[in-house]
């Protein structure tokens, strides 16, 4: 019992010393603090909220109006096999390639509140389904980073391959388990009327997005702070020394901290010197990985769920490592040449000054592409079913 209680003090003197710490900075760092809540203020303004707020509308659309389970019906004999979770999960991992983090996740939890998916089918979904958007990796990292195309293209590609691998890898967790649904029959499509479904998802995207938003902003100001009190340099350098045996200099490790925090600030760090190959390398592990921030962001609608969040934290760290293997192979094996394109410069420029209006329209149009290609997978399920029944009828006749 005192082993316990001396535990406890010491945990919670050291948070009161690290809550002492953060208010000193913000006393001896009020402009750079300020400065750094405007540039998350702005990133949620030009980036958060138009990329993800329509996303988070179609995933409870798809949900509650059904055609997560008619898709599910459709998909059953490829996802059951592949990743031994239910075929309405394809909808989660669907939403999570196209909308990008957090909204795989969403997803997930969804299906599972609205029981479409058991309890260890959502876990085992949400190691693999809560993924980077192509618009990020292909627009952001590829030509902005890198500024190669081909950089951009390789490293979705294998960002996809590393989520299949880590799903297939955990269709094995619990697999024992007799809560899935080869044990008992599908249940059945509940279907809500639009109007009370729409009302509903709008109120809930305007909460989980402000919860993002929230996040992104504490974040970058944890970073800004970390490097200003000097404690991320200071643990780059004992890790560059630690690690250097191994090639891991000091540049690589501030890299590495730097977007273990938060995903945009440790891409956007990958621009300095260093191998293209391991800084493309670093570039698939921190994708994969997401950032403590966006796990943050997951965490605040899955902390009441009751799941077990150990699988989504083991599934992102496999995913990064998976990422930056693939990636170190496909490289030595075709090797790609540094080269800057003016013309992806000037397409860098026009995404950097993209606005409000017009990342929301093209964020909205995609949603509504995604949610057409739900609906008619949804109808053709629904058609091959009426033909299934018809046809057991007449065999029965």
């Amino acid at each position: 019992m005192r082993h316990i209680l001396g535990r406890q003090t010491l945990r919670e003197g050291l948070l009161g010393v690290g809550l002492l710490c953060c208010a000193l900075a913000l006393i001896c760092w009020p402009k750079e603090v300020s400065a750094a809540v405007q540039d998350g203020l702005g990133l949620c303004y030009n980036v958060i909220i138009p990329s993800l707020f329509p996303f988070f509308i179609l995933t409870s659309l798809v949900v509650s109006l059904g055609l997560a389970g008619y898709l599910g019906r459709l998909l059953e004999p490829v996802m059951r096999p592949l990743f031994h979770v239910g075929g309405p999960c394809a909808a989660a991992l669907a939403l999570g390639f196209v909308g990008g983090y957090p909204v795989g996740a969403r997803a997930a939890l969804t299906l599972y509140e609205n029981g479409e998916c058991t309890k260890t089918e959502c876990e085992r979904l949400l190691a693999f389904c809560n993924n980077s958007g192509p618009a990020f990796i292909l627009g952001v990292v590829g030509a902005g980073i890198f500024a190669d195309s081909r950089v951009g293209v390789l490293l979705c590609l294998i960002h996809a391959a590393a989520s299949v691998c880590v799903g297939i890898l955990f269709r094995f967790y619990r697999w024992r388990d007799r809560d899935n649904r080869d044990q008992r029959p599908s249940p059945p499509i509940a279907a809500r009327r639009f109007s009370a479904a729409f009302t509903d998802a709008v109120k809930g995207s305007v909460g989980s997005t402000l919860n993002i938003c929230a996040f992104v902003v504490c974040f970058t100001v944890i970073i800004r702070l970390c490097f200003l009190s000097g404690l991320l340099p200071a643990l780059a350098t004992l890790l560059g020394q630690v690690f250097s045996p191994l090639g891991f200099h000091e540049q690589w490790a501030r890299q590495l901290l730097t977007g273990a925090l938060e995903l945009s600030s440790g891409v956007a760090a990958l621009t300095g010197g260093g191998s293209l190959e391991g800084r493309v390398s670093m570039a698939a592990f921190l994708l994969g990985w997401a950032g403590i921030s966006v796990h943050c962001q997951v965490l605040s609608f899955l902390a009441d769920s009751g799941l077990d969040l150990r699988t989504y934290l083991g599934g992102k760290l496999l995913h990064g490592i998976f990422s930056a293997g693939l990636t170190a192979l496909l490289l030595r094996l075709f090797p790609l040449e540094e080269s800057v394109s003016s013309y992806l410069v000037q397409q860098v420029e026009g995404i950097a000054g993209t606005d409000f209006y017009t990342a929301l329209s093209i964020s909205t149009a995609a949603a509504w592409g995604v949610f057409l290609l739900f609906f008619l997978l949804a109808a053709l399920g629904i058609q091959k079913g009426r033909k299934t029944c018809g046809n057991r009828r007449k065999s029965v006749i």
